[in-house]
């Protein structure tokens, strides 16, 4: 099930705002303290909608109407904040609940989600714990399973998913038969598996997942999903054997796609990667109006779900950590955040429990269409201005403290990965559902983004 906001919910919300004393949340990027106090601003107010550290509610879990994945998602924020901003305030919550959904095989597969846990949604769950991993964010107890050994769980739960029945190969966006969207290829869970698969290599320096993260990139452009002006669309169906793709553009696709190549350029150093980030960048274009950072197919509509409120968080994410892996993209990412995070300040509105931020940012003030996911994109941008005030993702080679283990996720079921012959760097690791479907496929959507 999916949440939208009607045209006559933004002219109420609209309408609401303008009643209200738009006190902008205070940002100044020439100053860190400033960029500090207003990241934690938003993610103050961000947090206020978790109630998983409550006794008796569920560790983890984001309330209704948010989905499982948009709660890992925001702990991966969450491990952001510290690492730009040196707060431990919400360490504790983070560690807590990014453990507590792991499930009984250690794979972010809990078996309260079965009914809705789609492959992108485990792979949200997954780059949390890879950036955790990647920032040394604190190492949970001996006891508990570790950041790294986490990613690599569902790596291992999801590469034996490839399938190559239909479509020549490729995941499908339900991991269950039983649920809907089985059918669909979708790219986000294609994207989550290149972006992790990529940060796994260069974080462990095996080969294997460098060769996985090759193939799926490969797969994602011969079926479509991407085209010659790095475009991302949204998916297509298997019953259609991928003959048919569904062209709408979403900001966390290019986002996703945009860092697991920066680090497949800071891994090979190969021309051919850097051209791709190259072509990449320009294709985030759609994404900015005015350099402001906006939800093409959802925002100028009024049509943005629950979800799609949240994606872009993930855009400003992982553009930011693309400066670190290829620097020379600095120069282009940059000012793009600078300008965005800057208008994203005005959609906020201070208050007593932390900023309270709007949707739309290209408005220039707060429009009153609140959520978790207007709090994390604005949270997201806002702190990304620091990336230049701290050091790049670590690996197991240059200090990495995260413990991996190359067969975790190997109790799920699943036939195992032979990865490679396993590397000093694997020795001393060791030691939403998108918009539904078919019927967008084949009648053409209304908001297609070509």
């Amino acid at each position: 099930m999916k949440f939208s906001i009607s045209a006559s919910q933004a002219a109420s919300s609209l309408l609401l705002a303008s009643n209200v004393v738009n006190a902008q949340l205070t940002l100044d990027l020439t100053q860190t303290d400033s960029i500090k106090q207003a990241a934690k601003q938003a993610a103050t107010n961000m947090f206020n909608y978790y109630t998983g550290w409550r006794p008796g509610d569920v560790p983890g879990n984001l309330p209704a109407p948010y989905y499982w994945w948009e709660a890992g998602a925001m702990f991966g924020a969450l491990v952001d904040y510290w690492y730009y901003t040196g707060d431990d305030t919400f360490n504790a919550n983070t560690t807590a609940g990014l453990l507590a959904q792991v499930g009984p095989n250690r794979d972010y597969m809990p078996p309260n989600q079965t009914k809705t846990e789609g492959n992108d949604d485990q792979g949200f769950w997954g780059m949390a714990a890879m950036s955790a991993a990647e920032v040394n964010f604190p190492n949970p107890p001996g006891d508990e399973p570790q950041w790294l050994a986490l990613a690599q769980a569902v790596f291992n739960t999801q590469a034996p998913r490839w399938d190559d029945t239909t479509c020549a190969g490729g995941l499908r966006w339900q991991i269950f038969a039983f649920n809907n969207g089985y059918t669909y290829k979708n790219t986000i869970s294609n994207g989550c598996f290149f972006n992790l698969a990529a940060r796994l290599g260069r974080y462990t320096g095996n080969q294997t997942y460098v060769d996985w993260a090759n193939r799926m990139w490969d797969w994602v452009g011969s079926v479509g999903l991407m085209n010659n002006e790095y475009h991302f669309f949204d998916g297509t169906d298997d019953t259609l054997n991928c003959s048919q793709v569904n062209h709408i553009q979403w900001s966390y696709n290019a986002g996703v796609f945009l860092l697991g190549a920066a680090t497949m350029w800071n891994i090979t150093e190969d021309d051919v990667w850097k051209q791709r980030v190259d072509g990449m960048l320009k294709g985030t274009s759609v994404f900015f109006k005015n350099n402001v950072m906006f939800e093409v197919a959802c925002e100028p509509n009024g049509k943005c779900n629950v979800d799609q409120m949240s994606f872009k968080a993930y855009l400003a994410r992982w553009m930011a950590a693309t400066t670190k892996l290829a620097p020379w993209t600095a120069d282009t990412i940059m000012p793009l955040i600078q300008t965005s995070a800057q208008a994203a300040a005005k959609s906020c509105n201070p208050g007593a429990i932390g900023a309270t931020c709007g949707l739309q940012w290209t408005l220039g003030s707060y429009d009153g269409i609140t959520g978790v996911g207007q709090q994390m994109s604005a949270l997201e941008v806002i702190q990304s201005n620091l990336i230049s005030k701290v050091a790049g993702p670590v690996t197991n080679a240059t200090g990495g403290t995260s413990v991996g283990d190359p067969s975790a996720g190997s109790n799920s079921g699943q036939s195992p990965i032979i990865f490679d012959e396993i590397t000093t760097g694997d020795k001393v690791g060791a030691g939403f559902l998108t918009t539904f479907i078919l019927v967008g496929i084949l009648g053409g959507s209304w908001w297609m983004v070509a």
